[in-house]
């Protein structure tokens, strides 16, 4: 299905470090937890008291980086939205999207994050303390949940499915965006390159 521009609505937060702004733009103060985080404030690190969470790569923002939608005909299906970003910064503009997202009143346990390539940092220091205590914090359901698009069979259905094409084949984005855009409930966000998601989605949709 063919995506139809729209002008972009993601905006600034408070959320994550963040490199230095195009011009014009005031960068916010860094923090420094990646990945889920509450309303109210990030996430404090594991395990156990005073332990720190890595910090994700500084982003940076390009005049490319404009995010597009389109809405399926189809009503059951939900909103597909589209952000063209290069693979080394797709991970930046879906964490974008995400901090525009809390910051309109989306609940954090209702986003799911996938990435198809390098793991987000979050994920790669949860799953270092074991996949089980990694997984209960997806069933937990309270927190934004970042996961490889490869472990998709694994994870429930949430709200919005973010996907960041930061990597992998186009015969793995084919299988990956079909899969994720099941599990959205109403809205698919996909950061990445636009030939490669119109591909991947237009025989899904």
């Amino acid at each position: 299905m063919p995506l139809i521009p729209e002008e972009p609505q993601i905006h600034e937060s408070a959320q994550g470090p963040r490199a230095t702004p195009a011009a014009g733009r005031t960068a916010p103060t860094p923090r420094p937890v990646p990945g889920p985080r509450s309303m109210a404030s990030p996430r404090p690190g594991h395990p156990g008291p005073g332990s720190t969470r890595p910090a994700p790569t500084p982003r940076t923002h390009t005049s490319t980086g404009q995010p597009q939608a389109a809405r399926s005909e189809n009503r059951s299906q939900p909103q597909i939205q589209l952000i063209p970003a290069p693979a080394d910064g797709a991970l930046d503009a879906a964490e974008e999207a995400i901090d525009l997202l809390l910051d309109t009143g989306r609940a954090p346990g209702d986003v799911l994050v996938l990435t198809t390539g390098e793991q987000h940092p979050w994920a790669a220091h949860e799953l270092s303390f074991g996949e089980a205590t990694y997984w209960a914090q997806h069933d937990a359901g309270d927190d934004v949940f970042y996961a490889a698009a490869t472990a998709l069979g694994r994870a429930s259905t949430r709200p919005v499915v973010v996907v960041a094409l930061n990597g992998g084949t186009d015969e793995e984005a084919a299988t990956a965006l079909p899969a994720a855009l099941a599990k959205a409930g109403a809205l698919l966000i996909v950061c990445g390159d636009p030939k490669r998601i119109n591909t991947a989605l237009g025989a899904a949709v």
